[in-house]
């Protein structure tokens, strides 16, 4: 696959795609504000820098990750968790930017969520052939809040499965701006994505970032669903 197979232009903007009962798929969702998001992810990636960290069983990750907000998601070989301190740099977390923090509640409101407040997000970023297995996120203490995908750059295939990881998966297309919300009885599917296409986008170049937010330790206030 390229990306010239899949521009961003190829879904309409506004449109929404239901994946499941209670996930949803928001076409373009963040796009208008694709340049705002982008300079902020330069400042957390300058005070929490990308890395590769290896699973309890000592595999090496093929994506790049950091977060920023209260808690940062790590694995190494004491467990999959949530800290409040950057394990690399010693430092807390950069504080998550307001927008991030908006559009994450509006999409969550958005897919029948309200007040959302996420504390952590969790940043992927997929290079040429990194992908994600699939897996569930239930390192959380509430698993009343919903999960907030939000991506940036390159086209992939965003792979949702069911509540066992040998159930039917289906693939939906993710494209620059797109935002995923999942909740409810559908909060611990399995889910993982693809490598993204080969292609160079013009705020990402040769790779895929990804906005995972979630709330790691805050309580949910109203279960929405």
């Amino acid at each position: 696959m390229t990306a010239a197979l899949f521009d961003d232009a190829a879904f309409v903007a506004g449109s929404t795609e239901a994946l499941s009962p209670h996930a949803l798929v928001l076409r373009g969702f963040a796009a208008s504000h694709d340049s705002a998001l982008w300079e902020a992810l330069q400042d957390i990636l300058l005070r929490a820098p990308l890395r590769r960290m290896k699973t309890p069983g000592g595999r090496a990750m093929s994506a790049e990750q950091t977060s920023c907000g209260q808690w940062g998601w790590i694995t190494d070989k004491q467990g999959y968790r949530y800290v409040e301190r950057d394990p690399l740099t010693g430092s807390v977390w950069p504080d998550m930017p307001p927008l991030f923090s908006d559009i994450a509640r509006q999409a969550a409101e958005y897919a029948g969520y309200p007040r959302f407040q996420p504390d952590a997000c969790l940043v992927n970023c997929y290079g040429p052939g990194a992908c994600m297995a699939l897996h569930q996120d239930k390192d959380e203490a509430d698993m009343g809040a919903p999960i907030v995908s939000l991506s940036l750059g390159l086209t992939t295939q965003f792979l949702f499965g069911g509540m066992r990881r040998t159930d039917l998966v289906r693939k939906v297309l993710l494209v620059h701006g797109d935002a995923v919300v999942w909740g409810g009885s559908d909060r611990l599917r399995f889910h993982g994505v693809a490598a993204p296409v080969k292609g160079e986008h013009r705020l990402c170049g040769n790779r895929r970032f990804n906005l995972t937010f979630r709330q790691a330790k805050n309580g949910y206030l109203i279960q929405a669903r």
